[in-house]
């Protein structure tokens, strides 16, 4: 069987353990998203050179990013390979590719012991002590904790990059929880490197961060 058609429908591939068995196959060539955030951009290319160097294909990366990659491999196919997909950010669509074979997963769980959720800098927990027991509900009640430069009268709370899929679990969640009407307004980071820009210079100056990490 050509490893060609075995991912042309396949969705997750860490590292190379959908490859077992068919050392022997014709490769051909391959297309990998290579998504806009560090881990994601450093398996894409181990990936290219194992599958290159170890199996003979050809490979082509291209630029993707969550729910862009996810949607075109689940409605046309392409790429052949995404070595990292957040399941959790297209749970649902996700199970239903699987399920009518559209999609395979390679490996559930390359790398362990990772979680994404809302998070505060330590400079935060030691400003405000009691807030190590409070829920993120109650946190949201003290928007004067975390001023956003733009308008300290308002809390500044950074969500995700456009195109992950945890930008529209935020955004919804904002909505929902009616953090603007709390005093919040919604801080777009505009990339990975500037998600982690905030979360560093706030680390570093000790001053207040409240937001999305994973």
């Amino acid at each position: 069987m050509n490893i060609k058609k075995i991912l042309f429908s396949t969705l997750l591939v860490f590292g190379i353990g959908s490859f077992s068995g068919i050392a022997n196959a014709a490769c051909g060539k391959l297309v990998i998203a290579e998504q806009n955030w560090a881990s994601a951009e450093l398996m894409a290319n181990v990936d290219k050179i194992i599958l290159e160097k170890g199996y003979g294909c050809e490979v082509e990366l291209i630029p993707g990013a969550t729910m862009p990659t996810f949607t075109s491999m689940d409605e046309k196919g392409e790429p052949d390979m995404n070595p990292e997909q957040w399941a959790n950010a297209v749970y649902t669509p996700l199970k239903k590719a699987v399920s009518e074979k559209r999609l395979i997963i390679g490996n559930k769980a390359p790398i362990t012991g990772l979680g994404e959720g809302w998070w505060i800098t330590p400079g935060t927990a030691e400003k405000h002590p009691k807030i190590k027991g409070m829920t993120a509900m109650e946190i949201l009640e003290h928007p004067e904790w975390f001023p956003s430069k733009e308008d300290p009268s308002k809390g500044a709370f950074v969500g995700c990059p456009a195109g992950w899929g945890c930008q529209l679990a935020n955004a919804n969640l904002f909505r929902a929880f009616e953090m603007e009407k709390k005093g919040w307004v919604l801080i777009d980071p505009g990339s990975a490197a500037g998600l982690d820009g905030t979360i560093s210079k706030a680390a570093d100056s000790g001053s207040p961060w409240f937001g999305y990490y994973w």
